[in-house]
């Protein structure tokens, strides 16, 4: 007889503690944030279920219309906004996000301290850095890093790590590199670094949160 196959979470999860043990890392160094961007709250509830706490989405406005009844339904739910933020929706990601891993030039640094200033609430920041120089992605260009920083701190902001999302179809490792170093010289803890397809390398990189969506999901909806 062979045993029960594992969920997709359950598999996940082994993989971040396997990448965590090969790096010498605490496999609790490591964030799973579930991104459901695109999933129904029907494919999120056996997730929470399993104990799956922190959930990444991509837009602010299917978050949420998709989480008010699932936080109803369940305390201690951890909600990351994932994707771009345009200036205009800062207010309404502050009210819904506890992290935003999408800072990444100096009008929505602004827009952002005015909205946490009004919530009197401060959301931890991720700046994402365009680690690629790809003109078609977001991301603050690393030149520009130590300047959006300096801003950020001036602005008492809480910017806990830097975010990337490296270029497509190449190793990703030498990108998880220089974030990590990026992070490093700016005295930052976080790194949010690694998707579906990377995650391991990510891990075994430095990677403080590792953002999956295919592989826990399937394809998006």
């Amino acid at each position: 007889m062979t045993g029960p196959e594992h969920t997709p979470l359950e598999d996940i999860r082994a993989r971040i503690a396997q990448a965590a043990r090969i790096a010498r890392r605490a496999p609790a160094e490591v964030t799973l944030v579930a991104v459901s961007k695109t999933h129904p709250a029907e494919a999120i509830r056996p997730l929470i279920a399993a104990g799956q706490t922190v959930f990444g989405e991509n837009r602010v406005q299917e978050a949420q219309a998709k989480w008010a009844p699932l936080r109803e339904e369940h305390a201690g739910l951890e909600l990351h906004l994932v994707g771009q933020l345009q200036s205009n929706k800062a207010e309404e990601a502050v009210a819904l996000f506890d992290c935003i891993h999408s800072l990444d030039r100096p009008s929505l640094l602004t827009a952002l301290a005015r909205a946490m200033d009004k919530a009197g609430r401060r959301v931890p920041l991720f700046v994402q850095v365009n680690i690629g120089a790809e003109e078609q992605k977001g991301g603050c260009a690393i030149a520009d890093l130590p300047a959006l920083l300096t801003e950020a701190r001036s602005a008492e902001l809480p910017v806990i790590g830097l975010m990337c999302v490296p270029p497509a179809g190449i190793e990703a490792a030498p990108f998880f590199a220089l974030l990590d170093k990026l992070a490093a010289d700016h005295g930052l803890a976080g790194r949010s670094m690694g998707m579906s397809d990377d995650f391991e390398t990510a891990i075994q990189l430095g990677a403080t949160h590792v953002r999956v969506g295919s592989a826990l999901f399937g394809a998006r909806g």
